[in-house]
Protein backbone atom coordinates (compact mmCIF):
# COMPACT_ATOMS: atom_id res chain seq x y z
CA UNK A 1 0.00 0.00 0.00
CA UNK A 2 1.87 3.41 -1.19
CA UNK A 3 1.44 6.30 1.40
CA UNK A 4 -1.28 8.43 -1.07
CA UNK A 5 -3.63 5.52 -0.80
CA UNK A 6 -2.75 5.70 3.20
CA UNK A 7 -3.78 9.17 3.36
CA UNK A 8 -7.44 8.55 1.53
CA UNK A 9 -9.14 7.09 3.77
CA UNK A 10 -7.32 9.24 6.55
CA UNK A 11 -8.67 12.12 4.68
CA UNK A 12 -12.14 10.65 3.69
CA UNK A 13 -13.14 10.77 7.33
CA UNK A 14 -11.43 13.41 8.73
CA UNK A 15 -13.34 15.29 6.32
CA UNK A 16 -16.22 13.24 7.08
CA UNK A 17 -16.01 13.85 10.77
CA UNK A 18 -15.72 17.78 9.85
CA UNK A 19 -19.09 17.88 8.00
CA UNK A 20 -20.93 14.96 10.53
CA UNK A 21 -19.74 18.20 13.64
CA UNK A 22 -20.59 21.25 11.11
CA UNK A 23 -24.21 19.69 10.68
CA UNK A 24 -24.89 19.37 14.63
CA UNK A 25 -23.17 22.64 15.83
CA UNK A 26 -24.20 24.67 13.45
CA UNK A 27 -27.40 24.38 14.30
CA UNK A 28 -26.99 24.44 18.17
CA UNK A 29 -25.28 27.42 17.48
CA UNK A 30 -27.78 29.06 15.31
CA UNK A 31 -30.48 28.51 17.59
CA UNK A 32 -28.92 29.74 20.74
CA UNK A 33 -27.99 32.43 19.11
CA UNK A 34 -31.82 33.25 17.71
CA UNK A 35 -32.50 32.80 21.28
CA UNK A 36 -30.02 34.98 23.04
CA UNK A 37 -31.08 37.76 20.57
CA UNK A 38 -34.89 37.20 20.26
CA UNK A 39 -34.72 37.54 24.27
CA UNK A 40 -32.27 40.42 24.32
CA UNK A 41 -34.27 42.69 21.68
CA UNK A 42 -37.87 40.50 21.00
CA UNK A 43 -39.11 37.90 19.02
CA UNK A 44 -40.83 40.14 16.38
CA UNK A 45 -37.65 42.29 15.78
CA UNK A 46 -35.44 39.20 15.82
CA UNK A 47 -37.87 37.53 13.06
CA UNK A 48 -37.96 40.86 11.31
CA UNK A 49 -33.67 40.95 10.95
CA UNK A 50 -33.73 37.37 9.51
CA UNK A 51 -36.49 38.41 6.95
CA UNK A 52 -34.67 41.22 6.31
CA UNK A 53 -31.48 39.23 5.58
CA UNK A 54 -32.91 36.44 3.54
CA UNK A 55 -34.39 39.50 1.46
CA UNK A 56 -31.38 41.14 1.27
CA UNK A 57 -29.37 37.50 0.31
CA UNK A 58 -31.74 36.86 -2.65
CA UNK A 59 -31.01 40.24 -3.78
CA UNK A 60 -27.14 40.27 -3.64
CA UNK A 61 -27.25 36.71 -4.81
CA UNK A 62 -29.15 37.95 -8.20
CA UNK A 63 -27.07 41.04 -8.44
CA UNK A 64 -23.69 39.89 -8.02
CA UNK A 65 -24.68 35.99 -9.53
CA UNK A 66 -25.34 38.45 -12.99
CA UNK A 67 -21.67 40.15 -12.38
CA UNK A 68 -20.14 36.33 -12.32
CA UNK A 69 -22.13 34.92 -15.20
CA UNK A 70 -20.74 37.95 -17.19
CA UNK A 71 -17.46 37.81 -16.24
CA UNK A 72 -17.62 34.58 -16.70
CA UNK A 73 -18.96 34.91 -20.46
CA UNK A 74 -16.30 37.63 -21.01
CA UNK A 75 -13.44 35.21 -20.09
CA UNK A 76 -14.88 31.89 -22.25
CA UNK A 77 -14.80 34.45 -25.01
CA UNK A 78 -11.33 35.71 -24.38
CA UNK A 79 -10.51 32.04 -24.47
CA UNK A 80 -8.89 32.10 -20.75
CA UNK A 81 -9.81 29.30 -18.56
CA UNK A 82 -12.73 30.63 -16.57
CA UNK A 83 -11.31 28.91 -13.06
CA UNK A 84 -11.67 32.03 -10.83
CA UNK A 85 -14.83 33.12 -12.33
CA UNK A 86 -16.17 29.56 -12.00
CA UNK A 87 -15.19 29.37 -8.07
CA UNK A 88 -16.73 33.18 -7.70
CA UNK A 89 -20.04 31.94 -9.18
CA UNK A 90 -20.20 29.10 -7.15
CA UNK A 91 -19.18 31.23 -3.88
CA UNK A 92 -22.32 33.37 -5.10
CA UNK A 93 -24.61 30.67 -4.79
CA UNK A 94 -23.22 29.49 -1.62
CA UNK A 95 -23.62 32.39 -0.22
CA UNK A 96 -26.66 34.02 -1.53
CA UNK A 97 -28.02 30.22 -0.05
CA UNK A 98 -26.89 30.67 3.34
CA UNK A 99 -27.77 34.03 3.42
CA UNK A 100 -31.27 32.96 2.92
CA UNK A 101 -31.41 30.36 5.51
CA UNK A 102 -32.55 31.34 9.36
CA UNK A 103 -29.80 32.26 11.31
CA UNK A 104 -27.02 34.83 12.06
CA UNK A 105 -23.98 32.06 11.98
CA UNK A 106 -24.66 31.00 8.09
CA UNK A 107 -25.56 34.86 7.49
CA UNK A 108 -21.95 36.10 8.44
CA UNK A 109 -20.68 33.70 5.94
CA UNK A 110 -22.83 34.06 3.33
CA UNK A 111 -21.94 37.81 3.38
CA UNK A 112 -18.34 36.55 3.05
CA UNK A 113 -19.02 34.25 -0.27
CA UNK A 114 -21.31 37.50 -1.69
CA UNK A 115 -19.31 40.23 -1.01
CA UNK A 116 -17.03 41.27 -4.02
CA UNK A 117 -14.59 42.23 -1.54
CA UNK A 118 -14.69 39.35 0.50
CA UNK A 119 -15.23 36.69 -2.01
CA UNK A 120 -11.52 36.54 -3.21
CA UNK A 121 -10.41 36.16 0.78
CA UNK A 122 -13.02 33.20 0.72
CA UNK A 123 -11.59 32.03 -2.47
CA UNK A 124 -7.96 31.97 -1.62
CA UNK A 125 -8.89 30.14 1.79
CA UNK A 126 -11.04 26.99 -0.26
CA UNK A 127 -8.06 26.98 -2.86
CA UNK A 128 -5.78 26.24 0.34
CA UNK A 129 -7.53 23.56 1.89
CA UNK A 130 -8.74 21.82 -1.85
CA UNK A 131 -4.48 22.14 -2.49
CA UNK A 132 -4.06 20.88 0.72
CA UNK A 133 -6.45 18.04 0.91
CA UNK A 134 -5.23 16.94 -3.33
CA UNK A 135 -1.40 16.96 -1.93
CA UNK A 136 -2.71 14.67 1.11
CA UNK A 137 -4.38 12.53 -1.70
CA UNK A 138 -1.09 12.36 -3.85
CA UNK A 139 -2.38 14.53 -6.99
CA UNK A 140 0.14 16.83 -8.31
CA UNK A 141 -1.05 20.43 -7.63
CA UNK A 142 1.87 22.03 -9.41
CA UNK A 143 0.51 20.32 -12.79
CA UNK A 144 -2.62 21.52 -12.00
CA UNK A 145 -1.87 24.90 -11.67
CA UNK A 146 0.58 24.93 -14.85
CA UNK A 147 -2.55 23.49 -16.99
CA UNK A 148 -4.53 26.57 -16.24
CA UNK A 149 -2.07 29.30 -15.79
CA UNK A 150 -3.06 31.63 -18.89
CA UNK A 151 0.35 31.84 -20.41
CA UNK A 152 1.31 28.03 -19.79
CA UNK A 153 3.14 26.92 -22.73
CA UNK A 154 3.31 23.45 -23.90
CA UNK A 155 5.99 22.72 -26.02
CA UNK A 156 5.65 19.54 -28.61
CA UNK A 157 6.11 18.66 -32.39
CA UNK A 158 3.70 17.57 -35.59
CA UNK A 159 5.06 14.09 -37.50
CA UNK A 160 3.47 13.40 -40.58
CA UNK A 161 0.48 10.68 -40.87
CA UNK A 162 1.89 7.54 -42.27
CA UNK A 163 -1.63 6.67 -43.97
CA UNK A 164 -1.55 9.69 -47.23
CA UNK A 165 -4.97 11.62 -47.25
CA UNK A 166 -7.03 11.75 -50.98
CA UNK A 167 -7.78 15.40 -51.44
CA UNK A 168 -11.36 14.77 -51.53
CA UNK A 169 -11.06 13.40 -47.52
CA UNK A 170 -11.78 15.87 -44.72
CA UNK A 171 -8.24 17.22 -43.19
CA UNK A 172 -8.00 15.26 -39.77
CA UNK A 173 -5.24 16.22 -37.78
CA UNK A 174 -3.13 13.11 -35.70
CA UNK A 175 -1.40 12.97 -32.99
CA UNK A 176 -0.58 12.53 -29.33
CA UNK A 177 0.82 14.43 -26.45
CA UNK A 178 3.43 13.29 -24.57
CA UNK A 179 4.20 14.48 -21.00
Amino acid sequence: MSASQAAQPRGRSLVTVALVVAFIVVPIAEVWLLTTVGRAIGIWPTLGILVAEAILGAWLMRREGARAWEALQAAVAAGRMPTGHLADAALVLVGGILLMLPGFFTDILGVFCLLPLTRPLVRRFLGFVVAKQAAKSGIDVSLIRARTQPDTIIRGETVPDPVPSTPDDNVIIRGELEG
